[in-house]
């Protein structure tokens, strides 16, 4: 029985890096369950026997990654509570690092931004990260209410402003750097950048 648990485990494994890797070179809407069952190398009925749909093994495929939008912030900002711009900073610069590190945090954001269509039972994904962008957005406006109690955030910037600006900024320089596959455009300046963003918003 254990033999039997870990041979389903790690068919399931399988899977969910297989269906990663179909996703993101097909597109989602491309790619169908034949496609992973033939790169994990099992029977189409083995797909079938650990998820319902391709719905559910997308979700089990984006649960399977940890996206770090939301997932790092509360460490890193929970080690600076005195200076909680520097938490931000920080967790900003771990978002990149992840990126540039880890394959499949990089292949999942580049699923997620280029190869998904929004539609059918990939739509509850959508909803999903507006949610999680709004955690984010709330969680950014406590460290931004914290550094301005500290007298460290730029005279006259409300914190919600300072959270909805950083989140934009996030989102574009993610989607930037996911573009600038030949590391020419912002991939070498992605630091640089992160750094001067949270240099405006400090008081001078």
């Amino acid at each position: 029985m254990r033999r039997s648990k870990a041979d389903s485990l790690k068919t399931r494994q399988a899977l969910l890096v297989a269906a990663r890797h179909e996703f993101a070179r097909r597109g989602v809407s491309r790619t169908s369950m034949e496609h992973i069952a033939r790169a994990a190398g099992v029977t189409r009925g083995a797909v079938y026997g650990h998820f319902r749909d391709k719905g559910a093994l997308f979700q089990a495929m984006r649960e399977h990654v940890k996206v770090p939008l939301v997932d790092v912030i509360d460490a890193a900002l929970l080690d600076a509570p005195d200076r909680p711009l520097d938490g931000v900073q920080r967790y900003l610069l771990a978002v990149v690092e992840a990126m540039r590190d880890i394959p499949a945090t990089r292949e999942t954001f580049h699923i997620l931004l280029f190869k998904c269509e929004y539609v059918g039972d990939v739509k509850v994904e959508l909803e999903r990260q507006a949610e999680r962008v709004g955690e984010l957005v709330e969680k950014l406006e406590r460290a931004f209410r914290a550094a301005s109690r500290l007298g460290q955030l730029r005279a006259r910037m409300p914190a919600r402003m300072a959270a909805l600006e950083t989140a934009a900024f996030l989102m574009g320089i993610v989607r930037l750097w996911l573009l600038d596959e030949a590391g020419t455009l912002m991939r070498r300046e992605a630091s640089r950048l992160i750094r001067a963003h949270v240099a405006t918003l400090r008081k001078a």
